[in-house]
């Protein structure tokens, strides 16, 4: 059995100079900007004391047009649901008009003896808690 010798200098030099082509290879520079519209953006305002005048900055109108897209609904921006989970509720427009007297789907709080009895009842046991002293003296 042979052991396996360390590289030498020539070696090292051609092995760094291989996966520098490999890098170079697959190495992509971006040059322009785009938003990720997945993140908000928080816009800060100017320092206090900077020099620069606000008239002196251009809008970018395809830059705010890229922000307010991105800042929509999913609704607005695709016309069918993208994922599983935004098919509940994509078409979130009521069925049926709003009608507060309608009971069967108002369930408004109702008044009856049982629940006057109860009421009362949590009404002078907070009393109680509250002032103690008052009660003792009665």
């Amino acid at each position: 059995m042979t052991e396996r010798e360390k590289p030498d200098l020539v070696h090292l030099n051609a092995i760094h100079r291989e996966m520098i082509k490999k890098e170079q290879k697959l190495q992509k520079i971006h040059t322009e900007f785009n938003i990720n519209p997945h993140r908000k953006l928080h816009i800060l305002p100017e320092k206090p004391m900077s020099r620069k005048s606000t008239d002196a900055i251009a809008e970018n109108t395809e830059f705010l047009n890229m922000f307010h897209k991105a800042h929509e609904v999913p609704s607005q921006k695709y016309s069918n649901p993208i994922t599983e989970s935004q098919e509940i509720g994509w078409i979130s427009t009521p069925l049926i008009p709003a009608n507060r007297k309608d009971e069967r789907f108002n369930f408004c709080r109702k008044v009856t003896d049982v629940t006057k009895h109860q009421e009362m009842a949590l009404r002078s046991s907070s009393s109680i808690l509250k002032n103690p002293k008052k009660t003792e003296m009665k």
